[in-house]
């Protein structure tokens, strides 16, 4: 059991990660440098990398649609004085 549930969650694991890379590109166009610092503990700021991301394109378009629900008439039967009777057993 453990190990099929395993198995299940890596294969999701894997395939979510597969989605999400293959949804868009991304390039690194600047590299990352750590900031220089001092033994007086004066620091120089360092440097981000940067990257250039091209998304995926989505088209969502909205329509709008009537939809028939069923009438549903409810008949509860007459409330009763007595609620001394226990409720009869669930099976």
């Amino acid at each position: 059991m453990r190990s099929t549930t395993f198995r299940v969650l890596t294969l999701l694991l894997v395939l979510l990660v597969t989605l999400t890379s293959a949804a868009c590109r991304v390039r690194q166009t600047e590299e990352g440098e750590l900031p220089e610092v001092d033994v007086d503990v004066e620091a120089e700021g360092g440097n981000l990398p940067e990257y250039d991301v091209d998304a995926a394109d989505v088209d969502v378009n909205k329509k709008e649609v009537t939809v028939t629900v069923p009438d549903i008439d409810v008949n509860m039967p007459p409330e009763d004085d007595d609620d001394d009777d226990p409720p009869p057993p669930s099976r």
